[in-house]
């Protein structure tokens, strides 16, 4: 269940029919929030400030560096947000967020005082299942050197990721990958479970 000290809010009278956002949350270095655990918590509720209509966040989550060695350990949340349905508006919003908190985009991969991440917008695929599949198949070795130039959904290496799915699974377990076609729960299944255990919920 989402922690107390994290903030919902919801619109009245909102539409019943608003996509379902997936958005992942991390933090590694202190930044203005002085810790990565007030930067992630902050970042929700500034979210819950956002011209969405709701925020619905998972707990917080102690996660080791991604890529082992490059940085201290992160502290990674995830959050369903139900808003517009235009994903590079929404795009738009979480790195005008990140930007208030000072993110420096100076290396691929590199520590970060807050990370906001487009996971998945309902079913979309963008730009087209082509170029998704491109990224989704890159070489490990040629990940960390090359990044896209335009919004990739599904985020092409989230069924890789436990730092990103276990949170998940708090919040959006039934989610299901357009194009995997598996939920978040089955692709939390599928990873190796010596990944999923290094990620511990925080004040548990």
């Amino acid at each position: 269940m989402p922690q107390d000290t994290v903030c919902h809010k919801t619109k009245k009278n909102a539409p019943v029919s608003l996509p379902k956002v997936l958005v992942a949350v991390g933090s590694n270095m202190p930044g203005i929030a002085d810790s990565p655990y007030n930067a992630v918590q902050a970042a929700l509720r500034r979210l819950g400030d956002s011209p969405v209509n709701a925020v619905f966040p998972s707990r917080l989550f102690s996660t080791p560096c991604f890529p082992a060695g490059a940085g201290p350990d992160y502290v990674n949340a995830a959050a369903v947000l139900s808003g517009p349905r235009d994903a590079h508006e929404i795009l738009g919003l979480l790195h005008r967020i990140e930007a208030e908190f000072d993110r420096q985009r100076e290396t691929r991969w590199g520590s970060r005082t807050l990370d906001l991440d487009l996971i998945g917008v309902d079913d979309l695929v963008l730009p087209d299942l082509a170029t998704w599949r491109h990224w989704h198949d890159l070489a490990p070795e040629d990940q960390q050197q090359a990044a896209p130039d335009r919004l990739i959904l599904p985020h092409p290496r989230l069924q890789d990721r436990a730092f990103v799915l276990v949170p998940l699974l708090d919040v959006a377990p039934d989610w299901r990958h357009p194009i995997l076609g598996l939920t978040v729960s089955e692709m939390v299944a599928n990873l190796d479970p010596r990944d999923t255990a290094q990620i511990r919920p925080m004040g548990a």
